[in-house]
């Protein structure tokens, strides 16, 4: 059974996602961390409940997803994984982040290991489908447990919306097409967590967003 526990930081409000099961390993996907005080959210949770981080992932790496990755390196030694498709966004993060109010960003480490647009992650006795969906980014991943029915979709589908496709490397037809393709064929009981906003399924946003 994977427990998931959402923080919301930084100024984008951006969910940042920890996994667990009953092993107490814990994957840390798109770690938002920017002050000291959120860093100190997440690292008192990860304490209290003996956790032990495995893995850091990033669905895709716009600067609201990936600030806290240099904080999760030097404090857990874990380096981003991520689809190599993503790599020129992030390193594009340190040219942009201080015009947009950002001038403490800590570099972020690049991954050893980068993720297939197919595949399998593992954590404990948990398992991730990876699914390649990119159109808000380059190339985006989001991550799916068929087990319990849950995906954590990044900024692909949001409630009753979907991601912007307007930064360097998005397309408004490709992520209509990867959401139509890729998530709305996952169970309509599949409950999404967004990288922003609140969770929804797959049932009420094939009914109900507006973009379908």
């Amino acid at each position: 059974m994977i427990t998931i526990k959402t923080f919301t930081f930084n100024a984008y409000s951006e969910n940042t996602y920890v996994l667990f099961d009953e092993t107490k390993e814990c994957v840390i996907i798109d770690p938002g961390m920017y002050e000291g005080a959120e860093q100190n959210k997440l690292t008192s949770f990860i304490k209290e409940n003996n956790l032990k981080p495995v893995l850091l992932l990033n669905t895709h790496c716009h600067l609201d997803h990936i600030f806290g990755n240099r904080f999760v390196f030097d404090t857990y030694g874990l380096k981003p994984q991520f689809n190599i498709g993503e790599l020129p966004i992030l390193q594009a993060v340190p040219s942009y982040a201080p015009q947009m109010g950002f001038s403490r960003y800590e570099l972020s480490p690049e991954p050893e290991v980068f993720l297939p647009e197919t595949g399998t992650i593992s954590f404990g006795e948990s398992k991730l489908d990876l699914i390649f969906a990119p159109g808000h980014s380059p190339a985006h991943l989001c991550f799916y447990n068929s087990a319990e029915h849950f995906l954590i979709g990044g900024d692909v589908l949001f409630y009753n919306s979907i991601g912007r496709s307007d930064l360097p490397g998005g397309n408004h037809q490709q992520l209509i097409n990867n959401i139509r393709e890729k998530l709305f064929v996952l169970p309509d009981n599949t409950k999404v967590y967004p990288g922003h906003g609140p969770a929804t399924t797959i049932g009420f946003e094939k009914i109900n967003n507006p973009f379908f």
